[in-house]
């Protein structure tokens, strides 16, 4: 039996990737199946407590989320959930009729919200959306797909119309970013396999022609490794099974290559190359189940096993297991994963380091955070410098040059005055146009900032200098920013600024269980650490050292 309606909602909205899996912590009690079948029973029946059973109210048949709203998403990974659960007997929804009642009322409610192009209304954001569809067509084409491999043409027929004229809506409509064109292509695919129509492929070759956006590097355009990569794999794994073409497995290669050298000790993932939502996040591999367990097995890639070992069984998804009988074969020897490499994107303006327990990224890419280190749990979320110059002080370096072994960054600012405008220099402007008003303008009283900075990997850890000259007696602030959750020694708080620190001795330490970081020497002439002009102080606690130019300092990190 089912059970009663209760409208609260308990399964909140995500990320994209954290509603593409499920990520349910699995205890192995008997069988990984049997486990895997009573979490997605446990999904499911949540999913069911909030279904809307009023049949008067416009949602009818929808899965709510925490604000209340009823989204196609959300009752797309109910249709997927209940597939799952109907066509396996150990789940307590197999074979019910009840069941499959409710996925009756999900569908009507899918096909009633479709907009009149075939597409899906993402509420949050995006309206009458290919690429939406496309995201929401991935789990409710898997109801249709499993049916087809159980001979259930009933079941098949519950969702074919919303997934035909969803199929119509994609053939035709755009995007609004370079991972969409995939994510619509694998859908497009995944429909085809089980509701043949050549419009789909037509459409797919039409956004394949324009070429894979894979680099030298293994990055997507996007370079989302804690999202948007994990997309694309995943699409490209889709339309390679799905339209057998092979070759469409080679960019999925070349990015979990690449993935394998962008991984901290603990297993997250370096995202400090996203220029999406993920930059500079905590993320981990468990987007990227699929694509590791599919490829290892397929490739018999030993280092990608390594990969996908930390996430089973949490990232595992019972109905991609059903869908894919493939990635319930054998997995290969376990190999090493890389962890002791010093590489150089140029591309990206990122250098990687990986020695052991210790990580770090030195950064050229623009990003104010120039240096992130990490040794075991003792995590440096970043190293920036910025000076009270002109309001403009923050050093974001956008290049570096390779000398002797170390990295060397440089950035120039420039602040000037402006002189009247003379008679003949008057141009026919606007008052309020002071972009061209300054143009126009002579300038005095020039005064310019010269920044360099300097990383060199030592032997235990770095040695950066930080160079500031130019005009004198502009006050600077050098900040280190430490992931909470450890303890600090020999530092001394800032009276005006929540979770700020000095450090006027020669040393001090920054400890999470057995991992510390030494850093020093410190210099304190003065707590204006929040300079106007510069980038918000970062989350967590920070350790200023500060001055005024000119000055030359050197700092050094001992991991232990």
């Amino acid at each position: 039996m089912l059970n009663a309606v209760n409208h609260k909602q308990v399964w909140g909205i995500g990320m994209v990737m954290a509603t593409l899996f499920l990520a349910h912590s699995i205890s192995f009690a008997s069988s990984p199946n049997s486990a895997l079948v009573q979490k997605n029973d446990e999904a499911l029946q949540g999913d069911l407590d909030n279904q809307m059973m009023d049949a008067s109210n416009r949602w009818h048949g929808g899965i709510g989320d925490y604000m209340n709203m009823y989204h196609a998403r959300e009752t797309a990974l109910m249709l997927q959930r209940s597939a799952a659960a109907y066509y396996s007997p150990e789940s307590k929804f197999y074979k019910s009729a009840a069941l499959l009642e409710r996925m009756r009322l999900a569908a009507e409610f899918l096909e009633r919200t479709q907009t009149a192009d075939g597409n899906v209304d993402l509420l949050v954001t995006n309206f009458n959306s290919p690429p939406d569809t496309g995201f929401v067509v991935h789990y409710v084409v898997t109801v249709a797909k499993l049916a087809q491999m159980h001979d259930d043409e009933a079941v098949a027929n519950i969702v074919k119309p919303f997934l035909v004229k969803a199929g119509a809506g994609m053939a035709k409509g755009g995007v609004h970013t370079p991972n969409h064109r995939w994510v619509v292509s694998a859908a497009l695919a995944q429909i085809h396999d089980v509701f043949p129509n050549s419009a789909y492929v037509e459409r797919i070759d039409q956004w394949l022609a324009e070429g894979v956006d894979i680099d030298e590097e293994g990055q997507y355009s996007e370079r989302s490794t804690g999202v948007y990569n994990a997309v694309c794999d995943y699409a490209f794994i889709t339309m390679a099974h799905k339209l057998k073409r092979p070759e469409l497995l080679e960019p999925v290669r070349k990015n979990l290559d690449a993935m394998s050298y962008l991984l901290h000790p603990n297993g997250e993932v370096v995202t400090v190359f996203s220029k999406r939502q993920d930059h500079n996040t905590r993320r981990t591999m468990s987007g990227y189940w699929f694509s590791l367990r599919y490829m290892a097995i397929h490739d018999q890639n030993g280092v990608y096993a390594s990969m996908l070992k930390p996430l089973e069984p949490s990232s595992m998804n019972l109905a991609e297991l059903m869908e894919y009988p493939e990635l319930n074969k054998p997995l290969p020897d376990l190999k090493p994963i890389p962890d002791d490499y010093h590489h150089e994107y140029p591309r990206s303006g990122i250098i990687r380091i990986r020695r052991g327990k210790k990580s770090s990224n030195i950064l050229g890419n623009g990003s104010s955070v120039w240096l992130e280190m990490r040794s075991g749990d003792a995590v440096i979320n970043g190293v920036r410098f910025a000076s009270a110059f002109f309001g403009k002080g923050q050093f974001a370096p956008t290049g570096w040059e390779k000398r002797n072994g170390a990295y060397y960054f440089t950035q120039k600012l420039h602040g000037p005055y402006w002189q009247p405008i003379t008679d003949s220099e008057r141009l026919p402007i606007l008052q309020d146009d002071m972009r061209r008003i300054k143009m126009s303008r002579r300038v005095s009283e020039v005064c310019k900032l010269v920044y360099e900075g300097r990383v060199r990997e030592t032997a235990d850890g770095f040695e950066i200098d930080i160079e500031a000259k130019g005009t004198d007696n502009v006050p600077w602030a050098l900040e280190i920013n430490f992931r909470p959750g450890g303890k600090l020694e020999g530092v001394e708080p800032v009276s005006h600024t929540e979770d700020a620190y000095v450090l006027k001795g020669d040393v001090a330490t920054y400890t999470v269980g057995d991992s510390s970081i030494e850093f020093g020497p410190g210099a304190v002439e003065h707590t204006y650490v929040e300079l106007r002009g510069a980038e918000e102080k970062l989350s967590g606690p920070s350790v200023y050292l500060t001055g005024y130019t000119p000055c030359k300092q050197t700092l050094t990190f001992t991991f232990k």
